[in-house]
């Protein structure tokens, strides 16, 4: 066995044969999870090296594990990929990504060198493929397609168009173009690429002998033990920093290492991933450094590079803030935890997220509170409280999340360094102006129309409902306004009963007059307005009991008086309880919302969609409608020889007819026909011998944008292949 830390150029520098063995799985790396999280990587080295020259800045990769085959009479060296395979194949698709597109730019020289890493060329003697790394597996045809097609690649024209692996492919060329741009730069940028995927990415290669147990060293590298997280490599890189700068490590360890408590080991959850308490924070105070978004899978590499390349600070000058900052995430979480408490303004933004599961916001509060800061708490606090309107306002909505990360970081990154005179105003401006519906800010009236008549007692998960009741609770006792004042004591936060006043079984004793009554009554019974909370459950007799009464549930409520909106509800109903008392409170509710979660004034909160570019992955059928390039009424003919006689007729919305039957698409209709997937693009042309709709794109593309296009938070029909 032999272990070598090398580079691509390393790796592949030699004629060979990297084979998938047949037994390994197909390739399953996705964009989100995998390819875009590699491009940052790479795409930063470049820059660091642009912005650097004669940096020696590296990414780490991670281990693979080979194994040397039995020697042939005749060809290449080959290896068997023991472990490692999907790293491996998304790194030469990639670097081939790559070379197409410096060929395609003309810059031969470039695209030879990354070549050379992708293929054997002249020097492989046989008919079989010339590639330095193979499939044996299913995924061969797909692989050898994408790698061996001449560029510029037209992906929507290859067989195996629909593959993960030329879907790699194709993504990477997507990234690599506009990265490089067209101007006087683009020769520099596309060589500091070709440096850094040659030498500037690192991996570590096992090599085993072709008599070694292959099977034995696969067990043991993907054993059952628990895995390293983020939180282990950067402890491991620490102390070896440490070690170099002089430092007596296990000093530093017993007195300045925060990580080895409970605390800090409890297993917690962001999105998908469940991962150590201490991972995910040092991810977060990253974050709060650095202004990018970091993914889970990126979190020691990206320490790693900040710490080698973008800190002026010692390792054990880094441990300290560290540490300081540690002890106060930990002491905010503790905080936060107690009902009971009553907490600034930080703790209990820490708590609404607690019920929220919402981790996305920490980065933000790290910073503001991180050693050195000339922020003043009423300043911090200001931007929490913005922060955190942004995200109750939108789960007041169920909008998604999934963008917050990026914009949390982007506010991160426009605001650091910026005097404490101009925060808020610099942080509510970029917050006001997110203006697509993955990211913007809710206005007054957009929340107020969606919680006029929602059943908010289904609407919302009982632990977040109550919340939301907990705040308007909290309203009545004098901490509307962001919670940045006070004038009595908060609500506990504990789990009170959610109480229907009106209630759901409602018909014994709630009598009304007809059908259309009864349907009005079911309505209201879940709003926000028929909604309170109790220290205690009422019996069930009483719950479902007339308003008024001896046994009446008015009096029930009456007793609830610590309580503050049962004492209103009370007094502002003592004559009785229907519909259009339920709507008044309902808006009286909220409001105090509002209040509780404001916004700066005057801001609407409206999505624009605006016009945007247009390129092949973005193009819409619609679209050459809107252009006047395809007519409504045209007719397609098929292109593809198997299909003569398929015909359909362009609908408006881009829809088609064909065979009696409407299509959302020619996609739609494209798919009917061959039975399968597949680029519509390329089947159907306009009439006899028309242009292909490919051609009437290339049109759209050579006008720039596309008239009537959507942001993808906003799509349109379904019309597109």
């Amino acid at each position: 066995m032999k272990t070598d830390v090398t580079t691509p150029q390393g790796l592949f520098n030699m004629p060979q044969h990297l084979t998938v063995p047949i037994y390994q799985r197909p390739y399953v790396w996705s964009e989100e999870e995998q390819w875009a999280p590699l491009w940052a990587d790479v795409r930063r080295i470049a820059e660091h090296r642009l912005d650097n020259p004669g940096s020696n800045a590296t990414h780490f990769l991670g281990a693979v594990v080979t194994q040397q085959a039995e020697a042939r009479p005749v060809g290449v060296q080959e290896f068997l990929i023991v472990d490692g395979q999907q790293r491996l194949t998304t790194l030469q698709l990639l670097v081939d990504a790559t070379a197409a597109e410096m060929t395609a730019r003309g810059l031969g020289d470039m695209s030879a060198q990354l070549q050379f890493l992708t293929h054997n060329g002249a020097m492989f003697v046989g008919a079989e493929t010339g590639l330095k790394l193979r499939h044996s597996n299913r995924d061969r045809a797909a692989f050898d397609e994408v790698m061996q097609a001449v560029p510029p690649i037209d992906y929507a024209s290859l067989k195996h168009g629909d593959s993960l692996i030329v879907r790699a492919h194709e993504y990477f060329s997507r990234q690599i173009g506009p990265w490089l741009g067209q101007d006087e730069a683009s020769t520099g940028r596309a060589q500091a690429l070709t440096v850094a995927l040659q030498n500037a990415l690192q991996l570590v290669v096992i090599q085993l002998t072709a008599e070694e147990d292959s099977q034995e060293i696969f067990e043991t590298l993907n054993a059952r033990g628990t895995p390293l997280t983020a939180a282990d490599l950067i402890k491991n890189f620490v102390f070896q920093r440490l070690k170099l700068e002089g430092e007596d490590e296990h000093r530093v360890y017993r007195e300045s290492w925060p990580f080895e408590t409970k605390f800090w080991e409890t297993e917690i959850s962001v999105g998908r991933y469940s991962t150590t308490r201490s991972a995910v924070f040092l991810s977060q105070w990253l974050v709060s450094r650095v202004g990018k978004e970091i993914s889970p899978r990126s979190t020691f590499a990206r320490f790693k590079f900040f710490v080698e390349h973008e800190s002026s600070a010692t390792m054990i000058e880094l441990l300290g803030e560290i540490a300081a900052q540690a002890a106060d995430y930990e002491s905010l979480t503790s905080r936060a935890s107690d009902a009971h408490a009553d907490l600034s303004r930080v703790e209990l933004h820490f708590a609404r997220m607690a019920v929220a599961q919402v981790e996305i916001t920490k980065p933000v509060v790290i910073w503001l509170r991180e050693p050195g800061s000339t922020y003043s708490v009423a300043t911090a606090d200001a931007v929490v409280a913005m922060v955190e309107s942004v995200i109750i306002r939108r789960r007041l909505l169920r909008l998604t999340s999934s963008d917050l990360n990026r914009v949390m970081s982007e506010l991160i990154a426009r605001c650091r360094g910026v005097d404490e005179a101009d925060l808020i105003q610099v942080a509510s401006s970029f917050l006001t102006g997110q203006q697509v519906a993955s990211t913007y800010w809710p206005g007054d009236a957009e929340v107020r129309a969606a919680l006029r008549t929602a059943a908010f007692y289904w609407r919302y998960s009982r632990p977040m409902a109550r919340l939301f009741l907990q705040a308007i609770e909290d309203a009545y006792r004098g901490y509307a306004g962001g919670g940045l004042s006070k004038t009595g004591v908060r609500v506990p936060r504990v789990t009170q009963q959610i109480e229907h006043v009106l209630p759901q079984s409602w018909r014994a004793h709630w009598p009304v007059d007809g059908p259309v009554e009864a349907a009005e009554r079911d309505d209201h019974v879940q709003r926000l307005g028929n909604l309170t909370l109790l220290t205690g459950s009422l019996n069930a007799a009483v719950s479902n009991a007339a308003w008024l009464g001896a046994d009446g549930k008015r009096d029930a409520l009456r007793k609830h008086e610590a309580m503050l909106m049962n004492r209103a509800l009370v007094d502002e109903n003592s004559s009785g309880w229907d519909e259009h008392r339920i709507d008044a409170r309902t808006e009286h509710m909220v409001s105090l919302l509002l209040q509780t979660w404001p916004a700066p004034a005057g801001h609407e909160g409206k999505v624009v969609d605006r016009t945007v570019r247009v390129s092949k992955a973005t193009a819409k059928y619609s679209g050459l409608i809107d252009a006047g390039l395809l007519q409504v009424g045209a007719e397609l003919v098929s292109t593809d020889h198997r299909w003569p006689d398929a015909r359909a007729t362009v609908l408006a919305g881009a829809r088609v007819l064909h065979d009696g039957v409407t299509y959302e698409s020619p996609a739609k209709a494209a798919r009917v026909i061959r039975g399968g997937g597949g680029n519509a693009w390329y089947f159907w042309r306009v009439g006899e011998n028309g242009p292909m709709l490919t051609e009437l794109r290339d049109v759209l593309l050579a006008s720039g944008t596309e008239d009537g296009a959507t942001t993808p938070e906003h799509p349109a029909p379904s019309t597109t292949a």
